[in-house]
């Protein structure tokens, strides 16, 4: 009888926790009551391509209200259809200017290629005011983030930089962040109730970008090294024998499944990777170190883009590294073959 009271009893503190964490949960109306950014205005993104996507999406399923987007190319053929889509099934508003943004926004994230951040700062950065808060999301250097942060402070708006520390999916808009700048804090206050996950590291900007930038050398490094290793291993049928030997060096690493998630990283990113990798390399050299692996992995990058295996896969990641080899010796030999 006793043991059953107290089961019954723990059950009830259970039920009362549950309880009070789904009065918690943020929900629209409850969110919009809260105000955590100026009444009427909307969270903008700047570029709308997976990062963006998906970090809207997921505040809007937060309770963000609304939220809006601008892309140069909504319609582009091909890349304006797929924008479109993502736009609808967020619940995102699409507009067709940097100004029709700013006009309806308080919090503008920049979410476009590393190439672009500092021209998409440009562009809008006539149309902020006092009240508007920029955030630079990109993977650029120190240098590119100054350079948009004095763009940003030139039309008297705040600026923040944010280096994204993950793979945007599967997290969403609760993947890992740094934060850095004068106005890193009031980021965090105006987002964070949303559920985002930001650290605030500096009130310098660049502190967070080069975080990210080193941390690249190594992630993107390790993608750019199994994906030759893979390529040569298996052309001897001497993967799995090489996989084992790693496992020995480098113990409770699945080698065989880190080596198919990262060629997938490559095949499906390696336009944008390689990108990044040149803002890297660009880190690298303004303080005196000569960037040889960041421009290396550089170029292993833009091989995958230049062999297109992003359309070959469909834009999906491979099952794993073998249907990864198969379709680049497939697309080696269609490069090689007279037409």
């Amino acid at each position: 009888m006793k043991r059953r009271k107290d089961r019954d009893s723990r059950v009830r503190r259970v039920a009362e926790r549950a309880e009070s964490a789904e009065e918690r949960r943020p929900s629209f109306a409850r969110m919009d009551k809260a105000e955590p950014y100026p009444t009427g205005r909307a969270i903008g993104f700047i570029g709308f391509g997976e990062a963006g996507y998906h970090i809207a999406k997921g505040l809007r399923e937060a309770g963000a209200g609304e939220v809006v987007a601008y892309d140069l190319h909504t319609h582009t053929p091909g890349k304006g259809e797929l924008i479109r889509r993502r736009a609808e099934s967020a619940g995102v508003c699409l507009v067709d200017s940097n100004a029709d943004l700013a006009a309806r926004c308080g919090v503008l994230l920049s979410t476009v290629t590393a190439d672009q951040a500092c021209i998409a700062a440009e562009r809008t950065a006539p149309h902020l005011r006092t009240d508007h808060l920029y955030a630079d999301l990109n993977s650029i250097s120190p240098d590119a983030k100054q350079r948009v942060a004095r763009a940003v402070a030139d039309s008297g708006a705040r600026f923040v930089e944010i280096a994204i520390m993950a793979p945007v999916p599967p997290h969403g808009h609760r993947v890992p962040m740094l934060a850095g700048g004068e106005a890193a804090g009031e980021f965090v206050e105006r987002l964070g109730p949303f559920g985002m996950r930001v650290e605030v590291v500096s009130r310098e900007v660049g502190v967070a970008a080069a975080t990210k930038m080193m941390r690249s050398i190594v992630v993107k490094g390790l993608e750019a090294l199994l994906t030759e290793c893979v390529l040569g291993a298996a052309r001897y049928g001497a993967e799995e024998r090489v996989f084992a030997s790693l496992a020995d060096l480098l113990p409770g690493v699945d080698w065989s499944k880190l080596a198919g998630y990262m060629v997938g990283r490559v095949a499906v990113h390696g336009e944008r990777r390689a990108r990044e990798m040149e803002e890297v390399a660009a880190t690298l050299r303004a303080i005196g170190i000569e960037p040889i692996m960041a421009d290396a992995t550089a170029r292993r990058m833009d091989w995958a883009a230049k062999l297109d295996l992003k359309g070959r896969f469909g834009g999906e990641a491979p099952a794993g590294y073998g249907e990864f080899v198969r379709v680049v010796e497939e697309a080696e030999r269609d490069k090689t073959s007279p037409t």
